[in-house]
């Protein structure tokens, strides 16, 4: 046996170093060179590479170092040495040597060929020979591990060929795609099998064989595991043992990972938590996208802290919605959650715009060309998208460039005039009939290069690292006008375009090449250069402006800077204008139940070998007409979860496929389908407790599944099983219904496990993992057994209701109360909540803190004492859960009192379970139940004060508490009663009451609104007991559709006086309203109806629209203003002050506008102004009461704006002193004034006089002193506001002030001592002859002047007729006898020390008889009598 084993193992070892050296056989294809025996030419190229070799191959390394050695000495004697005759010789013998080298390597490759063939024949050969069946050298053995732990099951093989292996547990085969990430690994190696387990469960006990087989034969192998737990003391755990497994237990997931809706443009977080702290190999956290691995960048944040891993997205893009994947390394391999982002559309600018479109990228880049491609969106904004726009931008700038002018129809562009080797970004709009979209993102930055550059360079490596390039384009400098291209065809033919692609000439120059295209319709012998403006610089060029359904030819030119080629040889026919069609939709649309807020949608994928982008979902809740997209992203699969429905609600789906043409048509919808859990089969039970317990029975009870399976549980299965035996048996062969069970025929003092398993209308669930071993034998405590059942609802923030079921062992005596005690989720703290034993089986527990979780147990009392607790109850979190519905409390159309409740997440079989009081059902005689989809509604059949009370509701076959309650209290009865007398006795409701309204003419219309009324309504109109028919003088109006009543009265007078009552009736619903037109009420509607009835007679005729009312401008003048309409050519306009007609107003009669200027506004102005404007159709007038409190405003507001038109404080000299003032437009005396010297208010005395002018406000310093500098403010006060002007008199201003005063007080006193003629002579005086001339005047001066008089210039002597008398101030000159000599100019001169003044008088002498002309005699007796006054 030893020493097959070891020949076994050596043939082994023989076949792997085989393997190996057939696998390190070089595979790789190179060019093939002919036999030395076959002729063979060389291009070029091959003999520059041939040369190369020969230069770099095959020297020794101390030739090398001597030959540099040589050329170091020479280049010191100024020398050089080149290579020429017998060297080229050595070279051309190098390159032969070396091509038929090449040859030999070729041959050998051949060689090699046919060993591999004949070792690989001799291989198979050996394998046929050495074939034997499988068996297994060491089998399977048994294995028993505690719970959590890791198992190995390991044998060892003998097979040739090595057989199939595959292993089994309990019959059916083990597949590592459905088991658990990291369950099972399975190894084969060397012929040694492994099946490891990791972290064993009870669910791992289990039979498990391996499967060996091959074509000679297969054999089998069988271990049994079985997996023990330990108990510990307290149903349950030790506390110290469970500690101990926590110790450097990996994290696990704490919660699933739940769908995350964002938007465009918006930032957001997907997190995920775990149950405890990562261990140190945990820490390398993957994110993945679409499968994709994320990076931490500026776009996206990965994160981990405080137990939760986080990716943040700083601005969402469509593109970044898909599949997330977090991924955690664990000892196993890794653990990973997937859930999917959902990115909305950003909200348009313009109502109706489309979606922006997504995954722009760049294809087939060239030199000056790329062509882009893009998705189209899921939305298109409720019109068909027409096209789209694309933009570019030098990458690191923000100004966008089109590319287009027209709508691209497909979402595929060939973009042309790039400048090589500039990096580009490109970003698509989509456009529709209503706007255009918001760019989507932008595309990768993408270089522009020439991608056949590395296919014309050869690299040739050698010597360490060295390398030689040789390119192309060097050995091609013989050419020169170059080649035509080849191969010219359509690389792509779309709608919009057709792009054209060559081949470049070859060889192809050392020039750089353009090219011209030239096109010809198909039959023609004609051809059009296309782009002669501007050349290709790329093998690549598009055409937009072809002739839809046309066939064109195209054909190529080469150019260089030497020339231009012949042409291409043209393409085949090509018909532009090729309409790209959609796809057609997927088929089979399907949806299938999945939770109570998703549904799983499954399609066909499309046949016919299309292929789609992807797919875009829409759905719409039955009943609305609006389709909402659930993803912006297509996805590629055929199968996709559509989560954030709303539960119980009704919704239909359909698909759509997405290609470069746009988006398919809508698939069929599939069947409606409401939003519900899918259904499944039940968790296990849990919670095994003793009830009690006799000789041969117990009575167990457990907690129901978490998971029920989304339908009603049809019962329970039970097991037993004696701890000294070694089977399980069942208990019962039908289902149970309830929790609670008792078990027979048990043997006292014996340890028994249970153990069970729910059932429902999918099958049978999971089995519950064994209970705590429970020892037979007869409970006689005195005390109470333990309750049980102990559940929870009406679970809010800061309360709950506890229940919970009596115990069935009462001991010595019955139950009188129980006790609650609570502790706080992770702590072993029990604390009593009630003080005193509550009597009912079930408690308000309140005052809880929000958020935390808590647990609670009961515990029984009797008049022995105190029971053992209950089983505690699952963890509750005192937290309202989102979208929680309370009872609805109202009376509905048929008056009747109800209680309603829904429950949208409620199952097909869930019932809707109400009671009272929480003591049971209510009365059936007093209540009935109606339900209705999600809805149920306790109504109340004969309410009364024996229905209040406290009403719950509990919805069950959920897995989650559904429940609420509400207390009827006699005030809500009172409430519900009244509500429902009205219903059941309808009022007709009021909405507006009587109204009265005074219309234009002066009609009085009373009116009443009340809700909608139908057809058959009636309306009796009772005035003062009498009831109203409709005339033409009181016309009564009722719109039933509306549900308006109204009476128009034509002239309202006293007979309309009383009350008005309006009773209507419509069905069984009736009302009435009145209206009480008495006293005060009457007197005013009738005194309002007769001023309005005046005045639309008035409006008859010209009337004002704008009454008469004053302003104040700028230049403190008052306006009076007023406006008339309906003028005429004759219609005149008046005003009036005081009952006294005005003149001075204007009026326009174009605009009907009058206008009464006052200038300068006195005391004088206040009165009764009056505007009246007429013509023999009537007259109106407009009052404007200037009196009192009007004009005080008025002047209020004139002096406002004087005191804003007050110039700052001046200063001026005088001869008396100095003065301060101010200029204003206008001063009235209603304004006051006050002084104010260095802050002490001035009061006017004998040196300081205050004054003011109409347009000057000043203050009088006479003989000013040094006391009088400082600062002087004048306050303005204009009745409601003060205004402050100052100035400084005092230092340089006070002095020049003083100096300016001083000066001009000294020319007062020379102007006033200074000699002048004071009054007294005429300008001319006319005189008949031998008359007596006296000439009198007043002259002044101190001191008193000297006098000379003069006669035509010339010094009077005064002697014989001339005469001169002084007599004080007055002197007179007498001529007696005058005549015709003393005709001439005279003038007195007065002279003293101050100056001199001169008086002239013309004396005309005038014969007897005669009358100088323009002078009568009275004139004459005047003048020559005139003497000063």
């Amino acid at each position: 046996m030893g020493s097959r084993t070891f020949f076994h193992h050596r043939e082994e070892e023989q076949k792997e170093e085989r393997k190996q050296s057939l696998q390190m056989t070089s595979t790789t294809r190179k060019k093939r060179f002919k036999t030395s025996e076959e002729e063979e030419t060389f291009s070029l190229s091959e003999l520059s590479i041939a040369a190369a070799l020969a230069l770099t191959s095959e020297i020794p390394q101390d030739h090398k170092l001597r030959r540099e050695a040589a050329i170091l000495e020479l280049e010191q004697r100024g020398q050089k040495r080149v290579r020429f005759g017998n060297e080229m010789e050595k070279l051309e013998k190098e390159v032969i040597r070396n091509c038929r080298l090449l040859r030999v390597r070729a041959d050998r490759k051949a060689l090699r060929k046919k060993a591999v063939e004949k070792a690989q024949m001799e291989k198979d050969y050996i394998e046929l020979r050495s074939g034997r069946p499988p068996m297994f050298w060491i089998p399977l053995r048994v294995h028993a591990v505690w719970e959590r732990m890791e198992v190995t099951l390991a044998c060892t093989v003998l097979a040739s060929p090595p057989p199939q292996v595959t292993w089994y547990k309990n019959g059916a085969p083990i597949d590592l795609r459905l088991a658990p990430a990291g369950k099972y690994k399975i190894k084969n190696k060397f012929g040694m099998l492994t099946l490891q387990i990791s972290r064993c469960s009870m669910e791992d006990s289990a039979e498990y064989s391996v499967e060996i087989k091959n074509q000679y034969g297969e054999a089998y192998s069988f271990a049994t595991v079985l997996v023990r737990k330990y108990y510990g003391k307290e149903s349950g755990f030790d506390s110290e043992i469970y500690r101990r497994s926590l110790i450097a237990r990996e994290a696990d997931f704490a919660f699933s990972m739940k769908p995350l809706f964002s938007r465009e443009k918006e930032p957001f977080t997907l997190s995920c938590y775990f149950s405890s702290d990562l261990l140190e190999h945990q820490r390398d956290i993957a994110w993945f996208r679409d499968g994709e691995l994320l990076q931490n960048s500026e776009c996206h944040k990965l994160k981990y802290q405080d137990r939760e891993a986080s990716l943040t997205v700083s601005c969402a893009h469509k593109e970044d919605e898909g599949f997330y994947t977090i991924r955690v390394p664990s000892l196993d391999g890794y653990k990973e959650q997937t859930t999917y982002v959902f990115v909305r559309d950003a909200a348009a600018e313009t109502p109706g715009a489309p979606g922006s479109p997504l995954n722009v990228k760049c294809h087939d880049v060239n030199k000056d060309c790329l062509i882009l491609s893009w998705v189209a969106p899921s939305d298109n904004g409720g019109s068909p998208i027409l096209g789209y726009f694309i933009e570019r931008c030098v990458a690191g700038s923000e100004e966008w460039v089109p590319c287009n002018d027209r709508p691209v129809k497909t979402c595929r562009y060939p973009v042309l005039g790039l400048t090589e080797g500039q990096t580009y970004q490109f970003r698509v709009k989509a456009v529709n009939k209503a706007s255009i979209s918001h760019p989507s993102k932008a595309s990768a930055p993408v270089t522009t290069y020439d991608p056949s550059k590395d296919k014309r360079v050869t690299v040739i490596p050698y010597d360490e690292g060295r390398k030689i390039e040789i390119f192309k384009d060097d050995l091609e400098g013989h050419i020169k006008v170059p080649l035509p291209p080849t191969n010219v065809h359509a690389s792509e033919v779309r709608e919009d375009y057709v792009a054209l692609a060559w081949d470049e000439p070859d060889p192809r120059g050392r020039e750089p090449l353009n090219y011209y295209v030239e096109k010809s319709i198909v039959g023609s012998n004609s051809w059009q250069m296309v782009n002669l403006d501007t050349p290709v610089n790329s093998p690549r060029f598009a055409l937009f402006d072809l002739v839809k359904g046309k066939s064109y030819c195209f054909r190529v030119r080469s150019v260089n800077k030497y020339g231009i080629s012949e042409p291409s040889l043209p393409s085949e026919p090509i018909t532009a204008g090729a309409k790209l069609a959609t796809l057609p939709p997927p088929s089979q649309v399907l949806a299938f139940r999945d939770t109570k807020t998703s549904v799983v949608l499954q399609w066909d994928k499309l046949k016919d070998g299309l292929e789609p982008l992807g797919y875009y979902i829409y759905c719409r809740e039955t009943g609305t007409e609006g389709w909402q997209t659930v993803n912006n992203k297509p996805v590629t699969c055929n199968e996709f979860t559509v989560p954030g429905l709303q539960p119980g609600k009704e919704y239909v789906f359909c698909v759509k496929s997405v290609s470069e043409a746009g988006l398919s048509e809508s698939s069929p919808e599939t069947d409606p389908i409401v939003v519900r859990p899918a259904i499944a089969r039940p968790s296990a039970p849990r919670g095994f407790v003793l009830l009690s317990c006799g000789k041969s029975e117990m009575t167990i009870g457990w907690k129901p599944p978490k998971r029920r399976g989304g339908t009603k549980l049809l019962g329970y299965f039970l097991d037993q099983h004696d701890t000294s035996e070694l089977d399980w048996h069942e208990v019962n062969i039908q289902p149970i219904p309830q929790r609670v069970y008792t078990v027979g025929n048990l043997k006292e003092g014996h340890l028994y496990e249970f153990r069970a398993c729910a059932v429902n209308m999918a099958g049978v669930g999971e089995v519950s993992e064994p209970s705590d071993a429970f020892k037979c034998e007869e409970w006689t405590m005195p005390e109470p057994g333990p309750p049980y059942d102990v559940k929870f609802t009406e679970v809010r923030d800061s309360s709950l209701m506890l229940h919970w079921q009596a115990p069935l062992y009462t001991g010595a005596g019955p139950v009188t109360g129980y006790y609650v005690d609570v502790c706080e989720e992770g702590s072993e703290e029990w604390k009593q909540i009630n003080k005193q034993p509550v009597a009912t089986t079930h408690m308000k527990v309140s005052d809880l803190e929000t958020g935390k979780c808590f647990i609670f147990r009961v515990r029984a009392l009797n008049k022995a004492g105190i029971g053992p607790p209950s089983l505690p109850s699952d963890p509750v979190v005192a937290k309202t859960k989102p979208g929680t519905n309370e009872i609805e409390l109202g009376v509905d159309e048929e008056g009747l009192i109800y209680m309603a409740f829904e429950a949208p997440e409620k199952n097909d079989s869930s019932e809707f379970i109400w009671s009272k009081d929480y003591e049971g059902p209510p009365d059936a005689d007093r209540v009935r139940t109606e339900e209705k989809g999600n809805k149920s509604k306790l109504i109340l059949t004969n309410p009364s004060e024996k229905d209040l009370g406290v009403y719950s509701v509990e919805v069950t076959d959920v897995d989650e508490d559904i429940s609420a309650s509400c207390t009827l209290t006699k005030e809500d009865l009172d409430k519900l009663l009244k509500r429902s007398h009205e219903i059941r006795n309808p009022l007709i409701k009021l909405i507006s009451g009587w109204n009265v309204d005074v219309l234009e003419k002066g009609e009085v219309r009373l009116w009443l609104e009340v809700e909608k009324l139908s057809p058959n309504a009636e309306l009796h109109l009772i005035f003062n007991e009498k009831e109203l028919k409709s005339t033409p003088t009181h016309k009564i109006n009722f719109v039933k559709g509306k549900g308006l009543v109204e009476l128009i009265i034509q002239n309202f007078c006293d007979d309309d006086k009383g009350m008005y009552t309006a009773q209507l009736q419509d069905g069984k619903a009736k009302n009435q309203f009145t209206l009480v037109l008495l006293d005060e009420r009457f007197a005013k509607v009738a005194e309002e109806a007769d001023a309005k009835r005046r005045e639309w007679k008035k409006k008859q005729g010209p009337y004002f629209i704008e009454n008469l009312r004053w302003k104040v401008t700028e230049s403190c003048e008052v306006l009076l203003t007023c406006k008339a309409t309906n003028l005429r050519k004759d219609t005149s306009f008046q005003w009036f002050f005081n009952k006294k007609a005005r003149t001075g107003g204007v009026f326009d009669p174009q605009t009907g506008i009058g206008t009464l200027c006052v200038k300068k506004i006195t005391k004088a102005d206040e009165g009764q102004y009056k505007a009246l404007v007429s013509d023999d159709r009537g007259e109106d007038y407009t009052q404007l009461d200037l009196t009192k409190g009007s004009f005080e405003d008025l002047l209020k507001e004139l002096c406002r704006i004087s005191a804003l038109s007050a110039s700052p404080l001046k200063i001026q000299p005088t001869e008396e002193g100095i003065k301060i003032y101010t200029d204003v437009k206008y001063y009235t005396d209603y304004m006051k004034t006050t002084w104010y010297h260095k802050e002490k208010q001035v009061e006017s005395r004998d040196r300081l006089k205050a004054g003011s002018t109409m347009n000057q406000i000043w203050l009088h310093i006479l003989n000013p002193t040094d006391a009088d500098k400082g600062k002087y403010v004048l306050e303005l006060f204009d009745g409601n506001d003060t205004h402050k002007l100052s100035t400084d008199l005092s230092g340089q201003a006070f002095e020049d002030a003083l100096a300016e005063h001083r000066r001009l007080k000294e020319a007062a006193v020379a102007e006033k001592c200074r000699a002048r003629v004071v009054q007294g002579l005429p300008d001319v005086a006319t005189i008949m002859e031998d008359k007596t001339l006296c000439l009198t005047c007043c002259v002044s001066g101190d001191p008193y002047p000297e006098i000379t008089w003069f006669k035509n210039e010339k010094v009077i002597v005064f002697k014989d007729r001339y005469k001169m008398d002084v007599k004080g101030t007055v002197v007179t000159i007498t001529i007696e006898k005058v005549c015709n000599e003393d005709t001439g100019k005279y003038s007195i001169y007065v002279k003293n020390k101050y100056g001199s003044e001169t008086g002239q008088v013309t004396i005309s002498v005038y014969k007897h008889g005669e009358i100088p002309v323009g002078t009568d005699e009275k004139t004459q007796v005047e003048t020559v009598m005139r003497k000063p006054k």
